[in-house]
């Protein structure tokens, strides 16, 4: 059953397509800032881990805030989590699906997403507005990740939320991480 789920990289088919979020694979630590509409803060940390599944043509990635040592230690449940399926649009080349579970919140996000410039934008349309979601500053042991939302047609874009994100490990790959462990 679990071999149907996970798969060992990507399928052989547009291989090249899918590393731009296929070079996500692996473990990964973040600190996280919120950025509330009365101006405030809220800073934490998390995890997310990134895999490959459905033979190849699909990347999952799960999120937790706190990681699951903190909250294990501190006693906190978690404050938020989800998961995204990303594949690639086959009517579409270079676009993707992006579609998110909100877990804790019961939301379910569409986007459409795609590389523009040094940035892999994801992003939806909605009654509220435009949102997207941006990675950019990536390098193979770090990246940048943020949600903004623009009500006003695009005109401005409030932060509402900022991964700044480090590698653990590499999945497939001898990497060692932060800690200094060799993963294989």
């Amino acid at each position: 059953m679990f071999d149907s789920l996970y798969a060992n990289g990507p399928a052989a088919e547009g291989a090249d397509d899918l590393m731009l979020f296929g070079q996500f694979v692996g473990d990964w630590v973040f600190d996280v800032i919120n950025y509330k509409p009365d101006g405030l803060k809220q800073e934490g940390t998390g995890e997310w881990h990134f895999r490959w599944v459905l033979g190849g043509h699909a990347i999952q990635d799960v999120w937790m805030v706190p990681p699951p040592s903190e909250q294990a230690r501190s006693g906190k449940p978690f404050t938020g989590y989800g998961t995204t399926v990303r594949f690639l649009d086959p009517t579409s080349p270079g676009r993707w699906h992006c579609v998110w579970n909100g877990i804790a919140s019961g939301q379910v996000l569409q986007f459409s997403a795609g590389k523009v410039a040094d940035e892999i934008i994801l992003e939806r349309n909605s009654d509220e507005g435009i949102g997207r979601w941006i990675f950019d500053q990536v390098k193979p042991d770090s990246f940048h990740w943020r949600a903004v939302e623009s009500k006003d047609q695009g005109r401005t874009w409030p932060v509402q939320q900022e991964f700044f994100v480090r590698r653990l490990n590499h999945i497939g790959s001898r990497e060692r991480d932060v800690g200094g462990a060799i993963h294989a």
